[in-house]
């Protein structure tokens, strides 16, 4: 007993040959006598239906009664055909896909490009498109086909049967891309193949018979019962309700049909299998999902995704008879996005329809067009309500940058987009921002959004709360926002401090750069502040970074350091002993002789060995001797006493740091001896 019967939403006439049909029936409606140029579809049905209406097809030109309106059926012919319609009254249903091939082979026939079609060569369309190359074409219909090697250095036009199965049509395409060198690839098989291809495949993966109506001459029907047949054996190429297999062992059923197939033979085999139902399944039901269902221009419909393609994304209708093709510039505003980063197969979308039927046969829709409707009720109330939106900068323009929010683009000004200046609008391409409606055009539908009143509304508070609880003394993390030669603007919480260049570091600086730059974050505290003119001085040197304080730890009395040194003055020099912290070498301790200044024995930045003999941090002086550690001789006669007060004056010490004054130096001279010579 069958249990379940799946017929496809893809079964039956396709866009070109249902207007082909639909063209002869409509001429011989209007009391015309007509004639065909070829059978108007491989379909034995509609073919004797119309010859009992004494439509007859003919397979020349010159054979066709001169008193009949010359039909071209769907697959189309060749260049030299128009030659010899010439002026004869003629009704031209060439499927549009198959219009378009011929222009393809024609533009690059003219520049010299070697034509190849992927086809049947008996088949009519390929014939046709042959036809507007002079029928030079070569014809590839087997994947084992060698390119012979006199096209590897030509140029090459590649296009495909409409009906062709995609899967050989790649394997034979990458055949000929491995002897071809230059390749133009036209992937002309119709979207309605291909997704009757793909859903034959996906029933016939599930079903335990299969069963493929059309016509035994149908080449996409054939191409269906091939793919049916490969993944389930129980599959039949059947004609009418009278080749149906007698057998009622199969449960679930699968059917398809190709595009030559009438709905009226379509809805009498799947008639015949729901009978047998088990479950007692409804006919009417079942039929109702097969291209039942009507759309209009400007309908808004639920769809599911049945795939997404680079450009595109095919949608399932939900009853109607072809699927819907969204565009990638249908789908969302974002040109930076693809459809596989906007959806995903199994999504329901809501979509506008832009046209049914079209002259490419298709379902043409908009997800665009319904979410600016939505997001434009949406954008009204946000304005009247002051709500805060958020929106993705889509790109800069003349004057401002456009956000995009919900499907809805918003203007916003140069001015507004930010709470500074910002002179490369394009820099905020590509951010999300929240911002407020501050204008609608109902008219013109326009809407003006500002980013800055947020960003100032924010502030505010921000500085509300800071002045509510600021006190000298009070320690924030801040934000390095702009540098100046003396010093760095720091925001600590919706209000900009100082932090002066002498605050910057312990080591003398030239400018804020060589310590912080634009969007550090430091760690400072406020050493003075005033409401009334809101300004606010920072600290941000810390004591224990202080390099006296760190000498303080590290160096004792009688201590021999390594130094080098830095200054030179009358009374001695001054050596760094480490950076930022300078001691000096009295004169009279600079060498184990009397010297007439420093420069007689030391030189600019000569690193030398001294002792340290005083210190006095208070004051941030430290005094040196490069003399205390000359040997002295064991001969040497014993040294004329120094006066206590020249003792006092060889050791005073000074500091380099500029709040520590430097004494003035009066030098004693001994008195000369008789021996001082």
């Amino acid at each position: 007993m069958i249990s379940k019967v799946t017929l496809a939403k893809t079964a039956g006439f396709c866009y070109g040959v249902k207007r082909a049909v639909d063209g002869v029936y409509g001429k011989y409606n209007e009391g015309k006598k007509i004639a065909t140029l070829g059978p108007i579809i491989h379909n034995r049905q509609v073919i004797e239906d119309l010859q009992s209406k004494g439509i007859y097809s003919y397979s020349r030109v010159s054979d066709i009664p001169k008193d009949c309106v010359i039909v071209i059926r769907a697959h189309g012919v060749g260049e030299i055909v128009y030659n010899e319609i010439g002026k004869r009254e003629y009704l031209d249903l060439t499927c549009p896909f198959v219009s378009k091939i011929h222009k393809i082979v024609s533009e690059h026939y003219k520049k010299g490009y070697e034509i190849i079609i992927v086809g049947d060569k008996n088949h009519p369309e390929v014939i046709g498109i042959n036809g507007w190359c002079n029928d030079s074409a070569t014809i590839i219909n087997d994947t084992n086909y060698k390119i012979d090697e006199i096209f590897a250095e030509k140029d090459i036009c590649v296009v495909a049967q409409t009906t062709i199965n995609r899967d050989f049509f790649g394997e034979i395409v990458q055949n000929i891309k491995k002897t071809c060198k230059s390749t133009l690839i036209f992937d002309t098989i119709c979207n309605a193949t291909k997704d009757r291809q793909k859903e034959a495949d996906e029933i016939s993966r599930n079903s335990d018979t299969m069963i493929v109506i059309g016509g035994k001459e149908s080449s996409n029907t054939r191409k269906l019962f091939e793919i049916s047949k490969r993944n389930c054996p129980n599959s039949y190429h059947i004609e009418t309700i009278e080749d149906l297999p007698q057998t009622k062992t199969f449960k679930k059923i699968g059917i398809t049909a190709g595009a030559s197939t009438p709905s009226s033979i379509i809805e009498e085999v799947v008639k015949a299998m729901s009978e047998n139902l088990k479950n007692e399944e409804n006919f009417a039901e079942l039929f109702e999902q097969y291209g039942s269902k009507t759309l209009n221009n400007g309908d808004i419909v639920e769809g599911t995704v049945v795939e997404v393609r680079n450009n595109e994304v095919i949608v399932d209708l939900g009853g109607f008879k072809y699927n819907g093709q969204l565009a990638a510039d249908q789908l969302t505003d974002d040109p930076t996005l693809k459809p596989s980063d906007v959806v995903k197969e199994g999504d329901v979308i809501k979509v506008y329809v832009v046209g049914v039927n079209d002259g490419e046969g298709k379902v043409v829709l908009s997800r665009k067009k319904v979410e600016a409707m939505e997001s434009w009720n949406k954008i009204k109330a946000a304005y009247e309500s002051g709500e805060i939106l958020e929106g993705k900068i889509i790109k800069a323009v003349k004057g401002g940058v456009i956000a995009l929010t919900d499907g809805s683009q918003v203007f916003i000004p140069a001015r507004q987009a930010s709470g500074r200046f910002v002179q490369d609008l394009q820099s905020l391409v590509g951010t999300t921002v929240n911002y407020k409606i501050i204008e609608i055009d109902e008219r013109r539908r326009r809407i003006i959004g500002s980013v800055r009143v947020i960003l100032e509304a924010a502030r505010k508070e921000k500085e509300e709360k800071f002045w509510a609880e600021a006190e000298v003394g009070k320690r924030y993390s801040g934000t390095v926002k702009s540098l100046t030669s003396f010093g760095a603007f720091v925001d600590i919480g919706g209000v900009d401090g100082l932090v002066h260049i002498s605050e910057l570091s312990w080591n003398k600086i030239k400018h804020p750069s060589e310590v912080v730059k634009e969007g550090d974050v430091l760690d400072v505290y406020i050493k003075d502040l005033n409401a009334e003119t809101k300004k606010i001085s920072l600290g941000f040197k810390k004591m224990e970074d202080n390099p006296w304080t760190i000498a303080q730890s590290k160096i004792n009395v009688g201590d021999v350091v390594k130094c080098k040194i830095v200054r030179m003055v009358p009374f001695g020099a001054f050596a760094e002993i480490m950076p930022s912290v300078d001691g000096l070498i009295h004169i009279s301790q600079i060498a184990d002789r009397r010297i007439e200044k420093p420069e007689d024995v030391l030189t600019l930045g000569e690193e030398v060995e001294a002792k340290v003999t005083d210190l006095n941090w208070d004051e941030k002086k430290i005094s040196l001797s490069i003399r205390a550690l000359i040997p002295v001789p064991e001969k040497e006669e014993k040294e004329e006493e120094v006066p206590a007060e020249l003792q006092k004056a060889e050791t005073l010490v000074y500091s380099t740091d500029p709040e520590v004054e430097v004494e003035e130096v009066i030098e004693i001279e001994p008195e000369e001896t008789a021996d001082a010579e």
